[in-house]
């Protein structure tokens, strides 16, 4: 059975904050504001993966009043998504995701964030899309206030 999740992620960009996309640090003025290393993109993956699965979003997994998870890196949980697919019995077809940024310029870090992101969930990166666009100034995007991803995911789960 094909069963697709979807997911979306926003933090805000502060001072003082490594910027860490796709599991890959970026070099910036400002990071990602979040309990853990806040990779809004990875979150979003996870989500999306945990909803193909019928699961409950990251926040159940990895709640933020856990210390545990202070400064996490991100690909923890996207691992652990993969994990729940695989203890289903499933397997993850693809991922195509979405970064919305007005600065820094995404498109460089892309082929390695792809990898990263392959690496977690244990697929090629040939099955991981990653596209980056702007806000055209519009909005807390288009302010450089804050970055947001959003992401799908394919998951193949056998027939109940």
């Amino acid at each position: 059975m094909q069963c697709v999740g979807i997911g979306y992620d926003v933090h805000e960009l502060v001072e003082g904050r490594r910027l860490v996309l796709g599991g890959v640090e970026i070099p910036h003025t400002r990071g990602l504001e979040g309990h853990s290393d806040a990779d809004a993109l990875l979150h979003a993956i996870t989500d999306a993966v945990l909803g193909a699965i019928g699961e409950s979003d990251i926040g159940h997994f990895f709640p933020n009043t856990d210390p545990r998870w202070k400064g996490a890196a991100s690909h923890v949980f996207l691992s652990e998504a993969a994990a729940q697919v695989a203890r289903r019995g499933g397997r993850i077809i693809n991922i195509d995701a979405t970064l919305l940024a007005q600065q820094p310029k995404i498109a460089p870090h892309i082929p390695q964030m792809k990898q990263r992101i392959a690496t977690a969930l244990g697929i090629p990166p040939k099955r991981v899309g990653v596209k980056a666009t702007t806000n055209e100034t519009l909005g807390f995007i288009g302010r450089e206030e804050g970055i947001a991803a959003m992401a799908v995911a394919s998951v193949e789960l056998p027939e109940a």
